[in-house]
C-alpha cells in the first residue's frame, strides 16, 4: 500500500507541478486581464502584499510562462517564490510530503482558504452520497447478482449481465451531466435541484418537508453514483456463489 500511494502522489505532482495551467501561470493571466478574482489577494486598493512590485514592460524580457512577457522578471520571481515554485522539484516533492504526513494541506489556489476547512465544508455532502449510494447499490446488488448466480444461462442472466455491463461501462460524471441536461433544467425537464443538499427556506420547513425535501436533492447525484457502482457489486456478488 505505502508503494502505491508513493507511486500515485509522485504521478500527481508531476502532472500538476510540470504541466501548463499551473498557480503561477493562472496568477499571470489574472494580471493579464483574463480573470478577476485572484488579483484581490495581493492587488488591492493599497496595492496588498506586491503592491510594491512593478507590473512595467520589460524589455526584451524572457520567461517559462506564457503571457509573461511583458511583466517585471523580479515579480515573477515573487509569483514563484508565494506558490513554492522558487525551489527545486525534489525539495517541493519532499515539502509536500511532510506536510501530508501532518495534515497541513496549506491554502486553496482558487479559494484564498485553507484546504481543510474546505474539506470539512463539503464532508456533509460526501458523507451524504456515500451512505445512500452505498446502502442502494448493496439492496440492488445484492439480490440482482444472488437471482443472476440462480437463473444462470438464462434469458433473465443475459438482459441484465447487458444492462450491467452498460451500468459498468458508463462515467458517473458523464451520466450525472446527462441526468442534469435532462432533468435539471438544463436542456428538457426541471424536476430536481441543480445543487445543494437542501432548498433556501429549509429553515421554515417542518421535519416532514425538510425530510422529503433533502431526498429530492439527493435523487440525481446518487442515482449518478449508483449507475456504476452497482454493477460491479451485482458482478461479483454472482461470481462468489456457488
Amino acid at each position: 500500500m505505502i508503494p502505491t500511494l508513493l507511486g500515485i502522489l509522485l504521478v500527481s505532482f508531476i502532472i500538476i507541478q510540470f504541466v501548463p495551467g499551473g498557480p503561477v501561470e493562472r496568477m499571470i493571466a489574472e494580471l493579464q486581464g483574463h480573470g478577476t478574482s485572484a488579483t484581490s489577494r495581493f492587488s488591492g486598493g493599497s496595492g496588498g502584499d506586491f503592491g510594491s512590485a512593478s507590473l512595467a514592460s520589460s524589455t526584451g524580457a524572457s520567461s517559462q510562462y506564457r503571457g509573461a512577457q511583458g511583466l517585471d522578471p523580479e515579480f515573477i520571481k515573487e509569483l514563484e517564490a508565494l506558490y513554492g515554485f522558487d525551489k527545486p522539484a525534489h525539495e517541493r516533492f519532499f515539502i509536500m510530503l511532510k506536510n501530508y504526513l501532518t495534515f497541513n494541506l496549506g491554502e486553496s489556489y482558487y479559494r484564498d482558504v485553507n484546504v481543510g476547512q474546505l474539506v470539512l465544508e463539503k464532508m456533509p455532502v460526501s458523507i451524504s452520497l456515500g451512505l445512500w449510494s452505498t446502502l442502494i447499490i448493496y439492496l440492488i446488488s445484492i439480490p440482482l447478482g444472488i437471482k443472476k448466480a440462480v437463473k444462470d444461462g438464462t434469458a433473465f442472466d443475459v438482459w441484465t449481465s447487458a444492462a450491467v455491463f452498460i451500468g459498468y461501462a458508463i462515467p458517473s460524471f458523464m451520466f450525472a451531466i446527462l441526468l442534469i441536461v435532462v432533468f435539471a433544467g438544463g436542456r428538457y425537464f426541471d424536476l430536481f435541484p441543480l445543487r445543494g443538499l437542501v432548498s433556501d427556506n429549509w429553515r421554515d420547513l417542518s421535519f416532514f418537508q425538510l425530510a422529503l425535501d433533502y431526498m429530492w436533492h439527493m435523487v440525481l447525484p446518487v442515482c449518478a453514483m449508483v449507475i456504476s457502482g452497482f454493477a460491479s457489486l451485482t458482478l461479483l456478488t454472482k461470481k462468489l456463489l456457488p
